[in-house]
C-alpha cells in the first residue's frame, strides 16, 4: 500500500479526483441542480441564454432563457426560492414564508407576458408560451398561479415523448428561430445547441 503513494502518478490522480469532486458539488448545488439542465436538455433543442430583443414598447426586453421545443418557443424565468410562496395572477406583490424570515417579490408573470409579446411580435406564426420554473424547496399551498411550475410539470407540458415527431416540429420552427436570433442582441455568448 505504501508504494500506492510514492508512485509518481499518485499525486496528479488524487489532484484529478478531487477536482471532479469539487466540480460535481458546485454544479449540483450552486448551478441550480443538474435536474433543471436535464429538464432543459429533454424539452429544448436549442437554447439562448441573456438575449435581449425590441420590445413592442420600442425599447428593449431581457428573456433570461429562450428554449426551441417542439412546441414552439419557449420563454424560462427560474427561481430558486426555498419556502412557502403564497401568490396569485392577480396579487402584485407574492410573499414567501421560509423557516428563517418571511419576504416578498414582485409577482413575475406580468414581466413575462412582456417577454411573450415581444417574442410573438418577431415569430409571429409560432406557439410561444412562458413558464416561471420554481425549483425544488417552493411550495403554493395556496393553489399555483398559471404561468408558474415545477420541473416536472415543465417536462409534462413540453415534453415530446417522440423524438421523430419532435425533430419534425423543429425543423419548422427553425426559420423562426433564425428571426429571433436575428433581432436579439445577446448580452453573453451562451448560445447552447442540444
Amino acid at each position: 500500500m505504501t508504494d500506492f503513494f510514492e508512485a509518481p502518478w499518485t499525486l496528479p490522480l488524487l489532484a484529478t479526483a478531487l477536482l471532479l469532486v469539487i466540480w460535481f458539488v458546485y454544479r449540483h448545488f450552486f448551478m441550480g441542480g443538474s435536474s433543471l439542465e436535464k429538464a432543459l436538455a429533454d424539452i429544448g433543442f436549442q437554447r439562448i441564454e441573456a438575449l435581449v430583443i425590441p420590445s413592442a414598447d420600442e425599447g428593449e426586453i431581457q428573456v433570461d432563457q429562450l428554449l426551441l421545443t417542439s412546441h414552439g418557443l419557449l420563454i424560462l424565468e427560474v427561481k430558486n426560492i426555498q419556502g412557502t410562496v403564497f401568490g396569485s395572477d392577480k396579487m402584485q406583490d407574492w410573499a414567501v414564508i421560509a423557516e428563517d424570515r418571511r419576504y416578498t417579490f414582485p409577482n413575475p408573470q406580468p414581466a413575462l407576458y412582456d417577454r411573450i409579446a415581444a417574442v410573438r411580435q418577431i415569430v409571429r406564426q409560432v406557439p410561444v408560451a412562458g413558464r416561471v420554473v420554481f425549483l425544488d424547496g417552493a411550495e403554493f399551498t395556496k393553489g399555483t398561479p398559471s404561468l408558474v411550475c415545477d420541473i416536472e410539470q415543465l417536462v409534462a407540458d413540453f415534453g415530446e415523448p417522440d423524438k421523430n415527431a419532435a425533430k419534425f416540429k423543429i425543423e419548422a420552427f427553425k426559420p423562426h428561430w433564425e428571426l429571433i436570433q436575428k433581432a436579439a442582441t445577446r448580452k453573453s455568448a451562451s448560445n447552447s445547441e442540444q
